[in-house]
């Protein structure tokens, strides 16, 4: 049987990381009283430490560098498909005027 996969929200994430830093517990008390691994509970404060405030941007919140790659991205798309139409307005025009 598949297991589900939980989702947690930034501000269980930042609370639980709260509980480790600022309010004293141990990793494992911390977890444990969560209910949820170790492992995740270390990987969520590494995380707020490497990014600070960027860290767990949450779903349709991009990191800055992401949302311009993708704005790029589309930008990219759009200028590819006007080159195109103006190729063949011009092989439609040529092929006319001969």
């Amino acid at each position: 049987m598949a297991r589900i996969r939980r989702t947690y929200t930034r501000d269980f994430k930042l609370a639980a990381v709260d509980l480790i830093t600022k309010q004293g517990y141990s990793l494992a008390e911390a977890a444990h009283s969560l209910g949820i691994g170790r492992t995740l509970l270390s990987y969520w404060k590494h995380k707020l430490e490497a990014k600070g405030t960027q860290a767990f941007p949450g779903h349709g919140q991009l990191p800055p560098l992401e949302e311009e790659l993708r704005r790029l991205r589309a930008e990219n798309k759009r200028l590819q498909m006007e080159r195109d139409i103006l190729k063949k307005a011009t092989a439609f025009f040529a092929a006319e005027a001969t």
